[in-house]
This record gives structure tokens, C-alpha cells and sequence, in this order.
């Protein structure tokens, strides 16, 4: 669907609304013809419709409403008053408003329907009532099957044969049983139909198949689903630990609906910013035709959703930024030709899902922020101190344009230079907890780059553990975890130019360290594992250096209060299961300070020669105690830690119930010759495998790591379960057999013949 598509949709879906409204005021006002708030809405409805239909190119809808606007506006001028012949006349043209937008429903046209004689009572009502007037005698409709046979658009037998499905019994339309025939186009039945005023039964128009809801409800609903979200996960984390199957079939039942429910909610309060965006074009053209300059406008991510309440707040602040854009950055066609860019300007709007968050770009390849004028403006309105300029610097001297009352505007003008303007942007930016910041270069160009936390939302998260504290890390920034234990945790971190790093495949990731960024004292016991948490915010990648690691869960993201929000470090807070209130790390600001303490990362020669090397990933595990063994992940789907109850014996073989179905295990302890099972009642680290419909799951000790290792060649098999050995990290390290592993638990998951029944 086009653009213009959609605003007819819009359109015919706003305008059904106007009309059954229109009925109902329409009779009021007779009943009360000195009213004047009701005539003046009925007068603001019907102008809208006729503004709209001309900008849609609908002339017959233009003409019937024009004139229907034109006896409404001398009885609001007090130079009629309302009689039962105006009622009446002004209720036919409502009544002719609505065939026409069937019409356009069906077929996308106007159709063929005359109404000259409702647009000649109207304007003959615009001189005033006739002495004797009497309403119009309402003609009698032509039958359908007539009208289709005088317009050649059915013969008669056809009629005929509709009409005798009719009577034994057929409970259908003329026009759908001529349609199934193959008689008619359904868009002639419409365009028929519009002429005699009938409707097909059974048929949903757009307006019945679209419910608006108000906003606020929506948010009560959010907030519903949110608490019902903190509930589920403390009911979920109570029964896990209890062993009881009937409760535990119920929590997952709980945890499925609830998160349908939330996708749901969700969902219908998610629009795409091209709702904002779609009059920005016009925006540019008029204003600059108004500078007289010329500018090439370029739209990116139209299609990025963000919840209503969002586009709504970005609204005014992104038409702002556009005129500015426009009037300020863009140079005049004779500067950009005598500095050698082209007379056309350009200006790109960019929207994209980042991080946990959207980032919207606005960029401009004017002249830049001439950062001498603003900060001579900013003197000169007394908006900081001589003293105040000595400190700053280039990206300080920029941020002053977010003062109240700043201009650089030689004149005021219809466009800019009133001093109002980009404090608002931050302002109303700020309200929903979002970020803008501006980059220029003189000559260049500038880019306003606003970004918006997840205020309202449901994410999936990393619980983590640090001086003594829980902290939430969005998943979205997660790529994955490392383990560090003994000698290795003691040495494997290194500095360079007082930066902490750490070597992970042959390229040195930036640390910084929780508990040092938060004042805390670290309570990761000596000689403890060292656990690394890698994200990613924007282009940069680091290492967060954790006290410990914990697991991973839905969480409902709870805006802060502007106190908390200074610090810097946090994006929102949320409560656990355990009724505990956890507070959200902000990636992007943590890689922000990453950034100012100078930590390197490899050189790009290292990284090419490092990626040259074949490699494969692997996961080492821990079997037996002491004795380390490489699963491939080529084909691993998930990683799960599950409560030793979960596995049941179900005559010789044991299984698990994993997401609504029962899989099969094996213990790779009892796979690989020598190894000892886990414990009767410690956790399962479970390795899960799928394959079409088949899914089994490999039962190991403890999960250590995953690695990239260099491809190795396959020797023939050691013993029974081993594929090979390998050395992964100084440590003698074997492969298991996976496939002999996953054969031990399902005879049968190689066999294409055989479809699972789970």
C-alpha cells in the first residue's frame, strides 16, 4: 500500500466518524437552533471533508459538500435561521456524502451516482426558505437488477437467475451472486449500489473493521501488562525451585499468555514514524520557497516504530529541527557555488531500531555551526560569563544553542530569529527521557542526532551482580559472556596506556570495571571466577567487569526520577521477582567513558591476519569434575540452566519437559567413557539441539566458555564419544561426538522419515 493509499484510508475511516456525528447534531440543532457551538462544529466538519476531497482529487465529494459549507456559513453568520427544509437538505447531502465514500471504498472512484438535486436545494436554501416549501418527496430507489440491465452491465436471465437463487433460499445480494458467476466486477456492484442507495449485506466497510481507542487507555493497559510481567516472573522464580509438575505446567501456561498479551498490548500502541515524517516534505518546500533556496530532502527508516506517546512528543521537535535545517544550515545557491558545493542543498532524515533504543539523524551538508558567532551571541545576551567561555570547549560552545532566548538570526523573521526554539527541542526530547546532541564542522555540515530510551517498554535482560548490587543489562547490547577462573582470571587482563583490556580472539576489547564506575567495593571473593560481560553500543565495543552473573529475563522498564537520572549511568529501573527494585545500565553512556579513558583496541592488521585463519566456535564444557570437552555450535540451538527436578525418568531413557514438549536427554558423562553424571540436586547445564521438528538435549556439568579456535583436522575417534583432541587456551582439551551423543538420546533424530510427535 502507497502512501496515498493510506490517506484515503485514513480519510474515509475519519470521515465515517464526522458523518454518523454529523446525523446526530444535525437533529440537535433543529431541536435547538440557537446553538451556536454545535453549528459551528457541524460547519468545521463539513470543511474538513471538503478540504480533504479536494486535496484527494474527489470533485463530486468537493462540489456536494462546498455547497452544503456555504448554507452553513450564512446560518453561523446569523444571515439565515434553521429551518426543517435546512435540516432536511443538509441531512440528504449527509446521506450523499456517505454513498460517495462507499463508492470510493469499493472502487477508488467517485462513480456515476447525480446528485444535482441535492446540490440545488442547498443553494436555493441559501436565499432563504420558499414561502410554501415543502421537504423534497423522496423518489423511489431503482431496483438494482433494473439498473444493472439498463446499463448493460447484466441481461435480464441473469437477473432472473439471481433472483430464483434468492427465493430457495440463497441469502446473498443480487450483485454477489452475479459476481460469483462471473457477470460482474465487484467494483460494478458498488458503483450500482452507490446509485440506489442500497448496501450489500454481510459487508464490513473499513469503518467497521477499524475500533479507535483513546491513548489513555492504552497506557492503563501497559501498565496492567507490566505488573502482570513482575508478577509472572515471581511466580515463575518461586515454582522453579519446588518440583511440583502441576504447578509448573501452570507457570509456563501463565508465561506463554502473558507474553502474547504484552506482544499484543504492544503492538497496537506501535506506529511507524512515517505518521510524523509524511508532512515533512511539504515543510521543506514551502519554506523554501519562502528563503528562496532549493533543497533535496532524503528519507530513511520510514517505517521504524515507536510507541503513539513517543511520536507524538517528537513531533513539534522534529519540524523544528527541519526548519532549521533549511533556514539556518542551508546555505544560499550563490555561497554553496562560490564554495564549490552544488546550488541544491541536502537534507537526510534517518530512523533506525539502535541499542536497545531509536535513534533518529537529521543531517544537513550546509556551513556548519560557526561556533565563534556563538559564542560572541551568547555574550552578547549575557547567557554566560566571560570567565564561563574560557573552559569551554568546541562541543561545550556548541551545546550553548540549547539556551532559552539563543539565536544567531540577523533578523526575526516568519521563520526563525524569536530566541524560541532549540531549548524546547531539548526540553520536550528530554521529557521522554531522551538525548540530543549536535555535531558540526564548518564548511561540512551539521547532524542533530536525537536518541530515545526504552521508557515504555518490556525488554529482555542480563541480570548481573556488582559491589554487592543487582543490575540489569539490556539484551540487546549483549554478544556474549566471558569466564575467567584461577591463573587465567589473575592475568589474563592487561593495560595499556592506563587502560584495562582484554585479549579475546586476538583482539584487545576495552574494560571498564562496574563496581569502579559506581564507587563500590568489589565483593568478587579471591581467587573467584572474573566474569566479563561484552556489549555493544553503537560502533564500540567493550567488556563490563562484573562481580557476577545471573540470569536472563523479561523486565518492565520503569522510567527514573530526574535525581537518578543525572548520574548518568542508568536508563530506567525495574523490579525483579523477588519484589527487589533493579536499575537498568546504560550501555551507551558506559561506552561513552570507555571511550574518554582511552582504551584501544587492536590494530586493524592484527584483525585482518587474525581473520584470515579458518575457525570454528566451540563450547567447553566441564564433564566428570576436571575434564575439559569442545562441543561444536554449529548446530546448537539454545543454552539452558534448568533445576535438577525438571529431568524425569520415563522407563530406561530420561526427559525433560522443555516449552511445551517432552524431549529426550542424554548425559554426556555417560556418552564419553570415564565421566561422572551431575549431582541429584544441583542445576543441569543443558546443551538443546534441533533438527525440523526433532529436539533432544545433551546434559553436561558445567558450561565454561565459548571460544573461536582454529579449524582442526579430524583424526579418527580416540575412544567412544570423542572426536578428537585439541588444545584450546593451554588446556588439553576433547571434542565430543556429537553426533554419537545425540543418537544415545533419540535412535531416531537423523531420520527424515519419522516426524516427532512433540
Amino acid at each position: 500500500m502507497n502512501d496515498m493509499d493510506e490517506i484515503v484510508q485514513e480519510f474515509l475511516v475519519e470521515s465515517y466518524e464526522n458523518l454518523d456525528q454529523l446525523d446526530r447534531d444535525l437533529v440537535a440543532l433543529e431541536q435547538d437552533p440557537s446553538s451556536r457551538d454545535r453549528l459551528g462544529s457541524i460547519f468545521r466538519t463539513i470543511h474538513t471533508i471538503k478540504g480533504t476531497s479536494g486535496f484527494l482529487a474527489f470533485p463530486k465529494l468537493e462540489r456536494v459538500t462546498h455547497v452544503g459549507e456555504s448554507l452553513l456559513s450564512r446560518l453561523r453568520d446569523g444571515k439565515l435561521s434553521l429551518t426543517a427544509e435546512m435540516t432536511t437538505g443538509l441531512l440528504a447531502m449527509v446521506d450523499a456524502v456517505r454513498g460517495l465514500l462507499a463508492c470510493i471504498e469499493a472502487t477508488g472512484l467517485e462513480g456515476d451516482a447525480d446528485h444535482t438535486a441535492v446540490i440545488a436545494v442547498l443553494t436555493r436554501l441559501q436565499d432563504g426558505p420558499s414561502p410554501a416549501a415543502a421537504a423534497p418527496a423522496e423518489e423511489p430507489r431503482p431496483m438494482i437488477g433494473d439498473l444493472l440491465v439498463q446499463t448493460g452491465k447484466a441481461t435480464e436471465e441473469d437477473v432472473h437467475f439471481a433472483i430464483r437463487e434468492q427465493e430457495i433460499g440463497d441469502p446473498r445480494h443480487i450483485g454477489e451472486i452475479l459476481v460469483e458467476q462471473g457477470v460482474l466486477e465487484p467494483g460494478e456492484v458498488a458503483e450500482m449500489l452507490s446509485q440506489q442507495g442500497d448496501v450489500i449485506p454481510q459487508q464490513r466497510s473499513i469503518y467497521e473493521s477499524t475500533l479507535r481507542v483513546d491513548v489513555a487507555l492504552l497506557d492503563d493497559l501497559m501498565n496492567l501488562v507490566g505488573e502482570l510481567v513482575l508478577t509472572r516472573n515471581e511466580i515463575v522464580s518461586t515454582i522453579a525451585g519446588q518440583g511440583n509438575q502441576v504447578l509448573l505446567r501452570a507457570s509456563q501456561r501463565l508465561n506463554g499468555i502473558a507474553t502474547e498479551l504484552q506482544a499484543g498490548v504492544m503492538a497496537a500502541r506501535m506506529q511507524p514514524i512515517n505518521m510524523v515524517w509524511q508532512k515533512i516534505p511539504r515543510i521543506v518546500r514551502d519554506i523554501c520557497v519562502n528563503v528562496d533556496k532549493t533543497v533535496h530532502l532524503d528519507i530513511e527508516g520510514q517505517d521504524t516504530e515507536l510507541d503513539k506517546t513517543i511520536i507524538e512528543a517528537i513531533n513539534a521537535p522534529l519540524t523544528h529541527l527541519v526548519r532549521n535545517a533549511v533556514d539556518h544550515g542551508i546555505e544560499d545557491a550563490k555561497v554553496r557555488l562560490a564554495a564549490g558545493k552544488p546550488a541544491e542543498g541536502r537534507i537526510a532524515m534517518r530512523a533506525r531500531h539502535e541499542s536497545g533504543a531509536v535513534t533518529i539523524e537529521i543531517l544537513d551538508d550546509g556551513a556548519g555551526i560557526n561556533l565563534t558567532k556563538v559564542r560572541d551571541k551568547a555574550l552578547q545576551k549575557g547567557l554566560v560569563t566571560p570567565q564561563q567561555l574560557r573552559g569551554m570547549s568546541d562541543a561545550d560552545l556548541t551545546n550553548l544553542i540549547f539556551l532559552p532566548g539563543f539565536s544567531t538570526a540577523e533578523r526575526v523573521t516568519n521563520v526563525s530569529g524569536r530566541g524560541v526554539g532549540m531549548d524546547v527541542v531539548r526540553t520536550n526530547i528530554e521529557k521522554i527521557g531522551g538525548a540530543i546532541d549536535v555535531q558540526s564542522a564548518m564548511g561540512v555540515g551539521t547532524t542533530i542526532r536525537i536518541k530515545i530510551p526504552l521508557t515504555l517498554a518490556i525488554i529482555p535482560a542480563l541480570s548481573v551482580r556488582s559491589g554487592g548490587e543487582r543490575y540489569a543489562v539490556p539484551q540487546v547490547n549483549l554478544l556474549e559472556l566471558v569466564r575467567l577462573e584461577g591463573d587465567e582470571a589473575a592475568t589474563a587482563i592487561q593495560t595499556i596506556h592506563s587502560a584495562p583490556v582484554f585479549r579475546l580472539r586476538d583482539a584487545l576489547l576495552p574494560l571498564i570495571y562496574l563496581h569502579d564506575r559506581l564507587g563500590l567495593e568489589s565483593q568478587r571473593p579471591d581467587g573467584g571466577a572474573l566474569f566479563i560481560v561484552v556489549l555493544q553500543a553503537d560502533d564500540r565495543e567493550f567488556g563490563l567487569v562484573v562481580d557476577d552473573v545471573e540470569d536472563t529475563q523479561e523486565i518492565v522498564v520503569k522510567a527514573l526520577q530526574k535525581q537518578i537520572k543525572g548520574v548518568g549511568v542508568f536508563a530506567g529501573a525495574t523490579i525483579h521477582g523477588d519484589g527487589r527494585v533493579c536499575l537498568i545500565l546504560d550501555v551507551g553512556a558506559l561506552a561513552e567513558r570507555v571511550a574518554e579513558g582511552g582504551a584501544l583496541r587492536d590494530t586493524a592488521e592484527a584483525v585482518a591476519e587474525t581473520a584470515a585463519v579458518e575457525t570454528e566456535s566451540l563450547l567447553i564444557t566441564l564433564i566428570g569434575g576436571e575434564r575439559r570437552l569442545a562441543i561444536p555450535l554449529e548446530s546448537v540451538t539454545r543454552l539452558e540452566e534448568l533445576p535438577f527436578s525438571a529431568l524425569e525418568r520415563v522407563g530406561p531413557r530420561e526427559m525433560l519437559q522443555y516449552r511445551g514438549a517432552i524431549i529426550p536427554m542424554a548425559r554426556v558423562s555417560d556418552v564419553v567413557t570415564g565421566g561422572s553424571g551431575p549431582g541429584g540436586d544441583g542445576p543441569l547445564s543443558v546443551v538443546v539441539y534441533r533438527r525440523g521438528e526433532r529436539t533432544v538435549g545433551l546434559v553436561v556439568d558445567e558450561i565454561l566458555d565459548v571460544v573461536d579456535q582454529p579449524v582442526y583436522e579430524r583424526d579418527e575417534a580416540t575412544h567412544d564419544g570423542v572426536d578428537a583432541t585439541i588444545v584450546v587456551a593451554s588446556r588439553i582439551t576433547e571434542v565430543l561426538d556429537v553426533r554419537e551423543a545425540i543418537l544415545r538420546a533419540d535412535p531416531s533424530f537423523f531420520d527424515d522419515a519419522v516426524t516427532a510427535e512433540a
